[in-house]
């Protein structure tokens, strides 16, 4: 709001002890006016006469947001944007995405610290049809191949290494389609990084 950028906001808590913290965090900042808080689950904080028209879930694991928008699609009115930010489990999430009709127009990768976090904006429109390797990978960041998008893949191809390494010195035994798909996605990443 500070910046202008909104006129008005409905925030969400399921639990009552953050539902409090948002109302005090509005109400220091002086923004009543403009930021509703209401204690609900997921997207059943929306109501039809809010006319909102950006959705914005983060930080929670992509399977998380999926399973949010899944259980709101009722609440969705088909004229959001979706400003989606998973911690990990980004593939579920666009897929999730494609299924229900929705275009990525824009992904960010940021990284803080050894962390890397994915910024997803998506519309609805017309049906769209990712490859496999784009619901993995993001399919404006493949694309794109920024030097901060590279430098993430070195960094899970290494740790994909391990895994496979580890799971071939496992005492017991692991399901075959686990290790064929950690090896699908470390041969999907050698080939990005070739």
């Amino acid at each position: 709001r500070r910046r202008g950028l909104m006129t008005a906001a409905v925030a969400g808590e399921v639990a009552a002890t953050p539902f409090h913290a948002a109302q005090r965090t509005v109400r220091d900042n002086g923004l009543e006016k403009n930021i509703t808080v209401r204690l609900a689950d997921g997207l059943a904080v929306i109501d039809p006469r809010d006319g909102i028209t950006a959705i914005s879930i983060c930080g929670m694991g992509g399977e998380t947001i999926r399973d949010i928008l899944d259980a709101g699609k009722a609440h969705l009115g088909g004229h959001e944007r979706l400003i989606l930010q998973p911690n990990g489990g980004e593939q579920p999430l666009r897929q999730w995405l494609m299924d229900n009709g929705y275009r990525i127009l824009s992904e960010e990768l940021l990284q803080e610290n050894r962390f890397y976090y994915e910024i997803i904006v998506a519309e609805r429109a017309e049906p769209v049809t990712y490859t496999d390797e784009e619901l993995y990978f993001g399919p404006l960041q493949l694309q794109a191949r920024s030097p901060q998008f590279l430098a993430k893949w070195q960094r899970m191809l290494r740790q994909k290494h391990k895994t496979l390494a580890s799971l071939k010195q496992a005492k017991q035994s692991v399901p075959e389609d686990k290790v064929e798909e950690i090896a699908r996605e470390a041969r999907w990443i050698t080939q990005l990084l070739a």
